[in-house]
């Protein structure tokens, strides 16, 4: 253990140019990228041949690596390089004592450093191992009392360069690695504890989606999204009301902006009004309305738009209670400011957004419903009223434009025209001629009749 990281880089080139001399290899383990492009200056101006392996040469990692046992050879490789293959000794170097490996750091984990070690000595290969540590690296600084270490080192004395060997000095490292592992434990157990609450939730509403996918009988869904919307409504403009109030404003308004009934005052009053018979009350007429849309419609296609419906409502309003759950996660830690356990509070928030959205869900495919009920109704009508006015139009025209005609071949007979009902109908008007003029248009130029198409393959066709 040395005072200063100068003094450490020091007496690890010593130490390399010494095994350098008598051709034994080394390979130089850093903890970061930065110390590895330092140790590869002092290298250069040392004049020792050297190979640096870190994330800049990534591609020629397994050469670099498999060629660190060679006669001579000094690699420099950060801790994360280099994995996965074996470095075979070339020919000489069990004489010399095997691959030498040198550490200039103390990793934060004791299994980084002993994986450092084993790079050496590998299926009985002979070889040694040994670290260099200084008191102004982060993990003796941060973790180990290095300040203290220091002025110790000043008071005995020791001179610049000299080394302080220890068993000692291996515990106070080895307690500053568990500290940090301790640390590390800690950090990634509170991120699981943090994505558990987003997992239930996940579950949660993933399972009830999948429920709607899969039920036979999606009414049943809708009749509970009905009751369990309404109750609630009730309960949160009712619950802590006066006995002897009457005002039922706030439910009244949500009720008729929200639901397609209308509902007075005077239709909550009962004889003891509570918020069970207020609930009954509303669930029913907003069943009954629904019932009644619903009524002419095919039962599969039912089916398959309210299972639409919630589906939509489901995946509206979980995409933004996810928006809302990141900016909760990453506000959250502020809490800690004031003496409070950001987790706790955490799950606190969570649960009643949990709430909110399953509200929202609710409510909203309530409102889909009603408003998916109407739009299939409207278009029901539409498409049965069709035939009956294609068989308008085309008498329109025939009595009006075609007058000569009719009356040269004789009188039009009503009874023989074919009956709407079905018949597939349809209208043989005369084509309109452009009002354009085709002199002046190109046969590959847009159509100026304004259908998007080219001029030869629109009006050009018969030109």
């Amino acid at each position: 253990v040395f005072k200063t990281r100068r003094e450490k880089f020091n007496a690890v080139i010593q130490k390399i140019e010494a095994a350098h001399t008598k051709g034994q290899p080394v390979l130089v383990g850093t903890a970061s990228v930065e110390a590895s492009e330092t140790l590869s200056r002092m290298l250069k101006r040392a004049k020792i041949p050297h190979t640096v392996l870190n994330a800049k040469y990534h591609a020629q990692e397994a050469e670099i690596v498999s060629n660190a046992g060679q006669l001579g050879a000094v690699t420099v490789s950060t801790n994360m390089a280099g994995r996965g293959t074996d470095i075979k000794l070339g020919k000489g170097v069990h004489e010399l004592g095997g691959l030498y490996v040198v550490g200039t750091e103390r990793h934060e984990s004791r299994r980084t450093d002993r994986q450092l070690r084993g790079r050496c000595s590998r299926q009985g290969d002979p070889g040694r191992s040994q670290f260099f540590i200084s008191f102004e690296d982060d993990l003796m600084r941060n973790f180990a009392a290095a300040d203290r270490m220091t002025n110790m080192m000043e008071r005995f004395g020791m001179k610049e360069g000299e080394a302080l060997e220890h068993s000692w000095l291996n515990r106070s490292v080895e307690t500053a690695q568990k500290r940090v592992e301790q640390r590390n434990y800690t950090g990634r157990k509170r991120v699981l504890d943090f994505d558990d609450v987003m997992n239930k939730q996940r579950e949660v509403v993933y399972g009830y989606r999948n429920e709607v996918l899969t039920t036979e009988t999606p009414r049943d869904l809708v009749n509970e999204i009905i009751d369990e919307c309404i109750s609630s409504k009730v309960n949160e403009y009712l619950t802590g009301r006066d006995e002897n109030s009457e005002d039922y404003n706030e439910l009244l308004h949500w009720v008729n902006s929200t639901l397609p009934i209308r509902v007075t005052a005077e239709d909550l009053k009962f004889e003891s009004s509570n918020e069970e018979q207020i609930s009954a009350f509303l669930i029913g007429k907003v069943k009954e309305t629904y019932e009644t849309r619903v009524a002419d419609l095919p039962l599969e296609v039912l089916d398959q738009e309210e299972r639409r419906m919630v589906l939509a409502a489901i995946d509206k309003q979980w995409q933004a209670h996810l928006y809302n759950m990141d900016a909760l996660r990453e506000g959250v830690g502020l809490r800690a400011q004031g003496q409070k356990d950001p987790l706790i509070e955490y799950k606190n928030e969570a649960y009643n957004l949990f709430v909110t959205l399953m509200d929202s869900i609710k409510q909203d495919a309530l409102q889909n419903l009603f408003r998916s009920a109407a739009n299939l109704e409207a278009f029901l009508r539409q498409l049965h009223s069709a035939p009956q006015e294609l068989h308008a139009a085309e008498e329109d025209y025939i009595s009006h434009d075609n007058i000569a005609e009719s009356g040269s071949s004789g009188s039009l007979d009503p009874a023989s025209m074919p009956s709407p009902e079905g018949t597939k109908l349809s209208l043989n008007l005369p084509k309109r001629k452009p009002s354009f003029s085709i002199e002046s248009t190109g046969r590959n130029a847009q159509c100026p009749c304004g259908s998007g198409k080219k001029y030869k393959q629109c009006c050009g066709k018969e030109a």
